[in-house]
This record gives C-alpha cells, sequence and structure tokens, in this order.
C-alpha cells in the first residue's frame, strides 16, 4: 500500500436493511465502519436533534447510516421517518465536506 488514496475526498453514507426491527442494523452499521476507519475516513453520524430517531418504529439509527426495515417479504417501502433520515444523513455529509474542503 502505497497510501495513494491518502487525503482524496470521498463521502459515502453506510446503509443496511432487515426483515425485523432488531434484525442487526446497528451491527451491521458498526461492522462496516471498521475498515472505513482503517482507511483513515471519517464518519459522519445522526445526532439525537433528527427528532424521527425519537419516534421511528420502522428504522433508522444514530450510528451514521439510516437502517430500513423492509419486513419479511422485503416489500415494504421506506416511511416519511426513514426518507427524512436519509435527507438529514446527506445534508450533514455535505455540510461536513464543504467545511473539510475550506481548511485547505
Amino acid at each position: 500500500m502505497d497510501g495513494g488514496n491518502s487525503d482524496r475526498e470521498a463521502g459515502q453514507g453506510i446503509t443496511s436493511t432487515t426483515a425485523s426491527l432488531h434484525g442487526g442494523q446497528e451491527t451491521t452499521l458498526l461492522s462496516r465502519m471498521l475498515p472505513l476507519l482503517y482507511h483513515g475516513m471519517l464518519l459522519v453520524g445522526l445526532p439525537y436533534s433528527e427528532t424521527e430517531l425519537l419516534r421511528t418504529g420502522s428504522g433508522g439509527t444514530p450510528y451514521g447510516g439510516p437502517s430500513h426495515l423492509a419486513g419479511s417479504e422485503s416489500n415494504l417501502p421506506l416511511t416519511d421517518e426513514e426518507r427524512h433520515l436519509c435527507q438529514a444523513l446527506g445534508k450533514r455529509l455535505a455540510r461536513t465536506a464543504l467545511a473539510l474542503n475550506q481548511v485547505d
């Protein structure tokens, strides 16, 4: 490894989907973070000021990526809360990227 990707801009959100509400979404997101940290990436999460995290019964997690409860047939659509949390993460990621770009 020559470090060729060091200090390069990249943005990525990690997400998860499961058939049940307690199907391991947080564990999946946490395990996906380790390789990203290994390569020096920054993580952006969702704070509880995103009140949909407190109200959702379908998905959503503060661990940096919205999760989706797809149901046993994998046919449940995104809820309004899940959609809001996805957009909130995208906005936080964009604001963080812009702020980091100003540091040069």
